[in-house]
C-alpha cells in the first residue's frame, strides 16, 4: 500500500506546481485509485452502485467513515443519522462515504461507477485521514502523507468534474486526530496547501477546524467521539453549521418533500 500511494501518478505534479485543484483536471486524470477488494467492501460497492441509480441527488456527500457514519441507517449510528435528516431534509442528499478508505480508495469508487449519472448540484468531499495512517511512524513519512492527501484530493476533484461537470466541489480540511496528536502538524500543512489550491468558484474549501479545533489544532472537547479520529454529534453539527451558507447559496431553501434515496447500510452488519 505504501508504494501504490506514493506512486500517486501525474496529480503530483500540480501540487508541486502550486496549481489550482480545479486547474488539475486533465493531469490529475492520468492517476487512478486503488480498489478495496475485501468482501465487505466490495459488496458496499455495490450498494452505493444502487444508491446512485435511486432517486434523485443534489448534494452528494463523499469521503470515508466520517462520511459514511452521518448519513447511514446502521443502527449504532441511529442518532448520527437523526442529525443528518434534521440538517440535510429537502436538499435530496445521499451519502457516499465509506469506512477506511484512503483518498485513492475514494477515487477508485467514483472512477468505477459511484458518481456516473447522478449529476448532483454540490459534491462535498472530506478524505484523507486514512491516508496518514498508511505510512510508517515518525517523521521521515511526513511529506508522503502530505502528498498522498494532496494529490489524491486533487484526483478526485478531478473526476468529479469529469462525471458531474455543473456541479461545485466544497473541498473540507481533515480534521483533527486526538488519537495521534504528532499528526497535527501534518494536518495542519495538508489543510494549508488544500486551501490555495481551490479556486472560490467550482472548487470551494471549508475549513471546518474553525469549528472543531482550537488555534495548536487539538479538538476541542466534545467534537470527537472517544476514539480521536471520529465526530461526534457536536462535531457534525458544528460541520453543518459552517457548510449551511454554502449549501443555501448553492442549493437554495430546503424544500418540505425530499427524494433522495435511502441510506445504506454496512452490509457487514
Amino acid at each position: 500500500m505504501q508504494r501504490e500511494l506514493a506512486n500517486s501518478g501525474v496529480a503530483s505534479v500540480c501540487i508541486a506546481a502550486g496549481l489550482l485543484l480545479s486547474a488539475c483536471a486533465k493531469s490529475a486524470s492520468a492517476a487512478h485509485g486503488i480498489a478495496r477488494t475485501d468482501p465487505n467492501s466490495r459488496a458496499a460497492h455495490a450498494q452505493l452502485l444502487e444508491k446512485a441509480r435511486t432517486g434523485r441527488i443534489d448534494l452528494y456527500f463523499l469521503g470515508d467513515s466520517i462520511v459514511r457514519r452521518w448519513g447511514t441507517a446502521d443502527e449504532i449510528y441511529r442518532d448520527l443519522y437523526a442529525n443528518w435528516r434534521h440538517n440535510f431534509h429537502g436538499w435530496n442528499a445521499a451519502d457516499f462515504g465509506w469506512g477506511s478508505d484512503t483518498t485513492w480508495n475514494v477515487l477508485w469508487r467514483i472512477e468505477n461507477g459511484e458518481l456516473d449519472g447522478v449529476n448532483p448540484k454540490v459534491i462535498v468531499v472530506l478524505a484523507g485521514t486514512n491516508d496518514l495512517d498508511a505510512f510508517p511512524r515518525g517523521r521521515d513519512s511526513d511529506d508522503a502523507r502530505i502528498k498522498s492527501v494532496t494529490d489524491g484530493v486533487a484526483a478526485i476533484v478531478s473526476v468529479c468534474h469529469e462525471k458531474a461537470p455543473r456541479a461545485t466541489v466544497i473541498v473540507n480540511s481533515l480534521p483533527p486526530r486526538n488519537d495521534r496528536r504528532e499528526l497535527l502538524p501534518v494536518i495542519a500543512r495538508i489543510n494549508a496547501r488544500l486551501a490555495k489550491r481551490t479556486d472560490g468558484n467550482s472548487v470551494r474549501y471549508l475549513d471546518l477546524n474553525k469549528q472543531l479545533s482550537d488555534s495548536d489544532g487539538v479538538a476541542l472537547p466534545g467534537m470527537l467521539n472517544a476514539d480521536g479520529i471520529h465526530l461526534s454529534i457536536a462535531g457534525y453539527q458544528a460541520w453543518t453549521d459552517a457548510l449551511r451558507p454554502m449549501l443555501e447559496e448553492l442549493l437554495g431553501p430546503q424544500h418540505q418533500s425530499d427524494d433522495a434515496p435511502p441510506p445504506s447500510r454496512n452490509p457487514g452488519r
